[in-house]
């Protein structure tokens, strides 16, 4: 693997697939791994921003979209050191419109993240469930995709969609850009039709979807509430496990031999993600 890090966009258009669950766990899994991590959040809900207790921040991804802000400037500190996390907010929403009167528009991002140079190993970003502006930035400033795909009927219909349109990100704007994998989620063995999506994507796909799959499992449900991902709220959870599995195959994938480097020290970046919040106090007793 490059020096420079490997950019991946954890994208789906279809909402409520479990793609910012992915994205906010796979980090802090790949974190937890001594890879110091970026994330990105690009979604205007913000939902990966506050998976990381990060509500209301004052510098957010819409600051380096349109005022060229440095990404280091954006990003902040979690409770996982080599964690770090550009969030998304309100502002966000009137990005889309924004950048259409930029100049080379679809890279802005790419631009951002180009001039961080080897800061991180990984980025992920976390898109928003459209096919916009704003996913077209975070595709054409990756290596790879990840999609995240419900074992449904509809997830199929869109995962096509979703393909022929990395085809064509790939033909025109972005020559690297490949699909990295596809991590099954809401799995649920005791349902038919899990079952048989999952033999259909396999059999279509191949090696191309990870072994891992990610359990329906309510400690995932339950950890953004608290403003923190699996690995903080329940280790020893099985969607914690899982994710785990993920990031090991992810890394296999990567090729991963050098020693890990330390995570940048952030220009302004804060020691507790929230700043409303006592990372000593037990968790019954934060507000």
């Amino acid at each position: 693997m490059a020096s420079s890090p490997f950019v991946i966009a954890v994208v789906n258009q279809k909402g409520g697939v479990g793609k910012t669950t992915t994205a906010v766990n796979l980090a802090a899994c790949l974190g937890a791994a001594e890879r110091p991590t970026l994330l990105i959040d690009m979604d205007p809900q913000a939902n990966a921003s506050s998976a990381y207790g990060i509500t209301n921040a004052e510098r957010q991804i819409y600051d380096a979209l349109i005022d060229e802000s440095p990404l280091t400037h954006c990003a902040y500190e979690t409770e996982l050191e080599t964690v770090h996390v550009v969030p998304a907010g309100r502002d966000l929403v009137g990005a889309e419109i924004e950048l259409v009167a930029k100049d080379a528009r679809e890279y802005r991002l790419d631009e951002s993240i180009r001039a961080i140079g080897q800061a991180y190993e990984i980025i992920l970003i976390d898109c928003p469930p459209s096919l916009g502006l704003l996913t077209l930035n975070a595709l054409t400033a990756s290596d790879a995709v990840l999609i995240p795909l419900q074992c449904e009927y509809y997830a199929l219909e869109g995962l096509a969609n979703l393909v022929e349109t990395v085809n064509l990100v790939k033909g025109q704007l972005n020559p690297r850009l490949d699909i990295q994998g596809i991590v099954l989620t809401m799995v649920d063995q005791r349902n038919n039709l899990s079952r048989q999506v999952e033999a259909e994507v396999r059999s279509h796909f191949g090696d191309k979807v990870y072994r891992t799959r990610i359990p329906r499992n309510i400690r995932l449900s339950e950890a953004p509430s608290h403003g923190q991902p699996i690995l903080l709220y329940d280790i020893h959870s099985k969607g914690a496990a899982a994710y785990v599995k993920l990031a090991d195959e992810l890394l296999a994938q990567l090729a991963l031999t050098t020693p890990p480097r330390k995570p940048p020290v952030l220009t302004g970046g804060l020691t507790s993600p929230r700043a409303d919040v006592d990372l000593e106090r037990p968790e019954g007793e934060r507000a």
